[in-house]
């Protein structure tokens, strides 16, 4: 594999990390991000989100919440996204703050804020390297199915473009083919580092 990737979504670390595990299992060099101000996971009601800071361990939240309701959690897949989150990495990072952890070649998003969001922080900082990034905004809706189709999608678009010689010649022709394929809207951004 000769790209890195980043799988980036907004702060349930759903989308992003199911992307994560499916690459990383077929060998790809792949991080996953989130881009809220906290990792939100469901809670008893909508009203009552379980909120925890980027960088708490997955295994602290899976503890907590198998404390407070393990009926409830284990139904709704919170608990075994969590167990699955956690065998890929420690803890929650966000994107925002790791920086450091790039230079990244191929960047996803699953919904278009965040897709926003990612571009405009790779506008807003110093373009020291001037090294192209393609930022790829694949929209999947935040269930535990749609998650797994869209990693899929994933894995299949990265596929596609580590068979380019040059995924910035080639990237029009990638996203159109992909399109046609899927039956999926594509938005795609190329930034800098």
């Amino acid at each position: 594999m000769k790209f890195r990737y980043a799988m980036v979504c907004s702060s349930n670390q759903n989308r992003s990390m199911e992307a994560h595990s499916l690459l990383k299992k077929q060998g790809f060099d792949v991080s996953s991000y989130g881009t809220g101000a906290h990792v939100k996971l469901p809670g008893p009601s909508l009203r009552e989100p379980n909120v925890y800071e980027f960088g708490t361990p997955y295994k602290h939240m899976f503890d907590d919440l198998r404390r407070k309701d393990p009926d409830l959690y284990k139904r709704n897949g919170i608990l075994p996204m969590l167990k699955r989150n956690s065998s890929v990495k420690t803890a929650p990072q966000r994107w925002q703050d790791n920086a450091a952890d790039g230079p990244f070649d191929v960047v996803f998003t699953f919904e278009e804020k965040v897709f926003d969001m990612v571009v405009e922080d790779l506008h807003n900082r110093d373009h020291v390297l001037m090294k192209t990034v393609l930022v790829i905004n694949l929209e999947v809706k935040d269930n535990h199915e749609e998650a797994a189709i869209g990693a899929r999608l994933a894995l299949d678009l990265c596929q596609e473009i580590e068979a380019t010689e040059s995924w910035e010649d080639s990237v029009d022709d990638v996203v159109s083919g992909f399109e046609k394929q899927h039956r999926r809207k594509l938005l795609y951004s190329i930034s800098f580092y």
